[in-house]
């Protein structure tokens, strides 16, 4: 069975930093999802990956009123966001949150959010 491992962030934790110390953090923390999707791979688990793009970047759709409308940004008024996801095949759901809990997100504050992948008829 296949789960969607949503990593939610606090983007804005990262204001904290100089620019040169928020590229240190993000390189070391591109460099720890690399080793845990390495790991992922050798157990036969990964299925599929990616990273977002910073909130601000994004564009919200919804209909209100029968029209159309976007929005900048994100639709949640939340500290923390979407990050990235992952896409694992694993046995049973206990194997897929035991792969979570190793996520390197978890150990400066993130949330991994852990969903069974529907295949139903609108897939």
């Amino acid at each position: 069975m296949q789960y969607m491992l949503l990593i939610y962030e606090n983007f804005d934790g990262l204001k904290r930093y100089t620019e040169d110390e928020r590229k240190r953090v993000l390189a070391d923390g591109l460099r720890m999802h690399q080793e845990w999707t390495q790991a992922m791979v050798k157990a036969g688990q990964f299925r599929a990956s990616g990273g977002l793009g910073m909130p601000s970047t994004a564009t919200t759709v919804r209909v209100k009123d029968g029209k159309t409308m976007t929005t900048d940004g994100p639709f949640a008024e939340t500290k923390e966001q979407i990050g990235g996801y992952y896409i694992l095949e694993c046995k049973d759901l206990d194997e897929a949150l035991a792969a979570a809990k190793k996520c390197p997100s978890l150990s400066w504050g993130g949330t991994v959010e852990v969903r069974p992948v529907d295949h139903g008829p609108h897939a």
